[in-house]
């Protein structure tokens, strides 16, 4: 297990290096004595490691997305966070493999470097130079990259015997089975405010004071915290940033391939052994007497297994001018391919696209300005720090700096101005009195510091302040409760013998119901208090403004013998297993994390941001 799971480190290592080589991004981007971005442990976090990984999520976030993708834009998806939050579960489990002395030999370090293809030269054959090359191209040295090669190995032997062999005791998963497979049959009837006997009256002040009262929670605004804050966003800065033309010249043309699309088709390409193969499938085709789709699925294979995407006429190579000359959907070739000759069903034409720069202008713009904006930020970052920790208050700092100064009184359910940001908002519901203030950052690349000014407990907001809402919750309630009274009065006759297609209401039948199951306009529980009728019982369910009489019919366990229950069995056994693992080594790594204790460099994780764009 550990050698597959090596294996796909390795793979996983390969793709990193061949992105860094191809953007030129190392360690040696960033300069000073910055080499890390703190520790688990005793373990580092490589400053570069930090950055390879960040870019490689970047570019796979850029190649969905088909566009490039800011480094704000992704701050707001939450991206440099999980990141650095699964390089910081890796190194706890690296740090944990060398405090319990785990670690491997040189002769496996050795063994899988030489089987990695990029350090091999022209004859297939191990090349030191071609190693070495590749290695400075990613800001590693050889040392580096062989000591991190022999942690990640012994991080790998740990989660193998960690999580190796488990499985889910049978006893478990028949219970499991047996449960979800559960059936129920129900005859139920909906009553709704139109079956009351007589329309709801008015309420009175009585009654409105009365279910204020009784429902104080739901007319209760939570702690308010009044909070005071500095912030400055890049938004901010923008009208203090120029942007020259040859500035937005050379982003346009860095991001010509965004801008400039050419002519595609979207095509699917079967591979045949020979040329004659190829021109006879062709011929069937035209006769009729097969299919693309039936060729297809003749060998075994999915339309998704020979779907090109769409392809422009440098991806399809030699096979372009046969595939583009089709001038509507269809079928040609035989045209070559990088596996053999090949037919290419064309489905569809995509004009070329091309944004001009004066239309891209205002868009490139923007990018820039926010890009020099954050980097202005960055630099004052340090700045406003000392000025914090020489004793200055946020009004001083207002008054000193480009921060803005505004207050406001935080709860749990306001999220306009700077408590659109999940990260005021996290501080906000953490800061105390008392408390030093600090710089904070926004997931835009702005930043923040705060001050705690007051606590406003929990308050009942007087009736005239909600009295429409508490109209509006005395009707529904009052509605429920006639509804029920007559829900109740019909289920007696029921249980006393009458019959449900005699109540005068819609019925509804409703067999083979699992627990999974979702009946429309029923409140959020309603199947599973089904499932603890018994047979032939009949309860009435209250829900806001309806209520429902219901009948449980029959219930069935399922038959564990038939091979469709063997399947799903086999399914929920190894489901189960890979949920247990997952979770095993979920817990042994926050375990881990927690008993090494983590240190983060936020300073070497802006210096890092600071070079993206």
């Amino acid at each position: 297990m550990a050698k597959g799971k090596t294996s796909q480190f390795f793979v996983w290592i390969l793709l990193g290096l061949l992105i860094v080589g191809l953007m030129g991004f190392g360690a040696t981007n960033f300069g000073g004595n910055l080499r890390s971005v703190g520790q688990v442990g005793e373990t580092g976090i490589g400053l570069d490691r930090y950055a390879r990984e960040l870019q490689q999520e970047l570019r796979a976030l850029q190649a969905q997305a088909g566009r490039a993708i800011p480094l704000a834009e992704a701050q707001q998806l939450g991206i440099p966070q999980a990141v650095l939050q699964r390089i910081v579960a890796q190194t706890a489990l690296e740090n944990e493999a060398a405090v319990m002395g785990l670690s491997v030999g040189d002769d496996i370090v050795s063994r899988e470097i030489l089987a990695i293809p990029a350090f091999r030269g022209l004859d297939g054959e191990f090349d030191r130079e071609a190693y070495r090359f590749t290695l400075e191209q990613s800001g590693l040295s050889i040392a580096e990259f062989e000591e991190r090669i022999r942690a990640e190995t012994a991080s790998q032997i740990l989660t193998g015997a960690l999580i190796g062999g488990v499985a889910t005791p049978e006893l478990f998963t028949d219970t499991l089975y047996a449960y979800a497979r559960e059936e129920r049959d129900i005859t139920w009837a909906r009553l709704t405010a139109a079956d009351l006997p007589e329309p709801l009256g008015e309420p009175s002040e009585a009654d409105l004071e009365a279910h204020h009262a009784a429902n104080a929670d739901l007319f209760t605004l939570p702690e308010t915290r009044v909070i005071a804050y500095a912030w400055l966003t890049p938004d901010m800065l923008l009208g203090e940033v120029e942007v020259d033309e040859a500035a937005l010249r050379e982003l346009y043309d860095d991001r010509i391939d965004e801008f400039v699309q050419p002519e595609r088709r979207l095509v699917e390409r079967l591979v045949f052994g020979t040329g004659a193969e190829a021109a006879g499938a062709l011929a069937a085709i035209e006769a009729g007497e097969t299919t693309f789709d039936d060729l297809v699925a003749e060998r075994g294979l999915t339309l998704e297994d020979v779907d090109l995407g769409d392809a422009s006429r440098s991806d399809l190579g030699e096979a372009a001018d046969a595939v583009f000359a089709l001038t509507e959907p269809g079928v040609a070739g035989p045209a070559p391919s990088p596996l053999g000759p090949a037919l290419y069903r064309m489905n569809a034409i995509l004009s070329a696209q091309e944004t001009t720069f004066e239309e891209a202008r205002d868009e490139l713009g923007r990018s820039i300005a926010a890009d020099r904006a954050r980097r202005m930020i960055a630099d004052q970052i340090a700045d406003i720090d000392d000025l914090l920790a020489g004793g200055a208050t946020l009004e001083e700092l207002a008054a000193e700096t480009s921060m803005e100064l505004g207050r406001i009184d935080w709860r749990t359910d306001v999220a306009e101005g700077i408590a659109a940001y999940q990260d005021f908002r996290l501080a906000a519901a953490e800061v105390t009195e008392g408390d030093f203030a600090e710089v904070l950052e926004l997931d835009d690349g702005g930043i923040f510091a705060m001050r705690l000014d007051e606590t406003r407990p929990p308050e009942l907001q007087p009736l005239n302040a909600v009295r429409r809402d508490v109209i509006t919750g005395w009707e529904v309630a009052e509605t429920t409760r006639l509804l029920a009274g007559e829900a109740r009065r019909i289920a007696a006759d029921l249980t006393a013998g009458a019959e449900m297609a005699g109540i005068g209401l819609p019925i509804e039948a409703d067999r083979g119901l699992t627990r999974d199951a979702f009946l429309p306009a029923t409140p959020a529980d309603f199947v599973t208090r089904v499932f603890e009728m018994e047979p032939g019982a009949i309860e009435v369910v209250e829900d806001a403004g309806q209520v429902l009489i219901v009948r449980l019919d029959d219930m069935r366990v399922p038959d564990p013998d038939t091979p469709e229950a063997r399947a799903l069995r086999a399914a929920f056994a190894e489901e189960t297993a890979q949920g247990i693992a997952t979770d095993l080594l979920g817990a042994f790594t926050a375990a881990a994390t927690a008993r090494a204790g983590v240190t983060i460099d936020r300073s070497a994780i802006n210096a890092v941001h600071a070079q993206f764009p």
